[in-house]
C-alpha cells in the first residue's frame, strides 16, 4: 500500500498495438493503449495508473500510490509483425499491521496488529496459551487481537509481543 509498482510487457520489435487490461478486484476494469501507427495513446483507468516510458525498453504500466483496491489481474497484450503476445500479472497488494501492545483492565497484556493485509501472525515471549481473535474489515484487511495468557506462575514482569508479516517484523514489551 502507498508504494508505487512498475509491471512491463517483454520487448517486442515491430509492435503495432500495446494494450494493457486490468481487472482489479474492486471497481470495473479500464484499459490502456498505445497505437503505434498514430502514436496514439488512450487512458480509461485512474489517475495513479499510466504509461511509464523508458529509452529502450517496451512501455511499462506504472501505479503510483497502490490501494488495496486496484489488486487484480493486468494484462498485458502486444501484438506486432511477428504475431500476439501475452503476458498476465496477478497483483496482490500488502498491507502491514499498525501494532499497538497495552494493559486491559485486568492488567493483561494485550497485542493489537491492526488493519493488516494478509493477516499478522502474533506471538509472545515468554510463550503463551492465548489464542488471536480476527476482526476482517470491508477492505480486505484483518486485525489480530491476541490477550497474553502465562503458561506458568514463574513469569517475568516484562512481556514482548512480536507480530510476522510478509510486510515486515515487529515487536514491543511492556510490564502490566
Amino acid at each position: 500500500i502507498g508504494d508505487s509498482s512498475v509491471l512491463t510487457c517483454p520487448f517486442k520489435e515491430n509492435i503495432t498495438l500495446l494494450t494493457w487490461k486490468i481487472s482489479p478486484k474492486v471497481g470495473g476494469p479500464c484499459t490502456l493503449s498505445y497505437r503505434a501507427a498514430t502514436n496514439l495513446m488512450d487512458n480509461n483507468c485512474s489517475n495513479n495508473i499510466n504509461w511509464k516510458f523508458r529509452p529502450g525498453l517496451a512501455a511499462a504500466l506504472e501505479i503510483q500510490q497502490v490501494r488495496i483496491a486496484q489488486e487484480g489481474n493486468y494484462i498485458c497484450e502486444v501484438v506486432t509483425t511477428d504475431g500476439n503476445f501475452h503476458t498476465t500479472y496477478h497483483l496482490t497488494v500488502l498491507a502491514p499491521p499498525r501494532l499497538s501492545l497495552y494493559c486491559d483492565k485486568d492488567r493483561s497484556p494485550v497485542c493489537e496488529a491492526a488493519v493488516g493485509k494478509p493477516p499478522a501472525q502474533v506471538s509472545w515471549v515468554p510463550e503463551s496459551n492465548s489464542t488471536a481473535e480476527e476482526k476482517w474489515h470491508h477492505n480486505g484487511t484483518v486485525t489480530v487481537l491476541s490477550r497474553f495468557t502465562a503458561r506458568s506462575t514463574r513469569v517475568t514482569n516484562m512481556i514482548t509481543c512480536m507480530v510476522s508479516h510478509p510486510a515486515g517484523n515487529w515487536s514491543q514489551s511492556i510490564v502490566c
